[in-house]
């Protein structure tokens, strides 16, 4: 499915993270928390300024980024976990 997000609307994919910590124990599926790191999908346009112009985004398709964690709306695209969101929503960009 093709999807464009509208102004600054981002598109992103969760990143899955490693189910054994540091010190070698495995997690469980039921302890797992949902990861607060994706890779960027698909970007809109941009914000419309009060001039009428568009505001650059500062995220492309491919950026692995952080986000906040009961930030944007999911949704379940051919199967996988993706979350809409808005720019500002976005904390980093590793």
């Amino acid at each position: 499915m093709k999807i464009k997000p509208l102004n600054d609307q981002v598109l992103v994919r969760r990143v899955e993270m490693e189910a054994k910590s540091a010190g070698g124990i495995i997690i469980p599926e039921t302890a797992k928390e949902k990861p607060q790191k994706g890779k960027v999908v698909a970007v809109g346009p941009g914000k419309v300024n009060d001039d009428g112009s568009r505001a650059p985004m500062e995220v492309k398709k491919g950026d692995l980024v952080l986000f906040g964690k009961y930030a944007g709306s999911e949704l379940k695209i051919d199967g996988e976990e993706h979350i809409f969101m808005r720019e500002s929503d976005i904390l980093a960009v590793l």
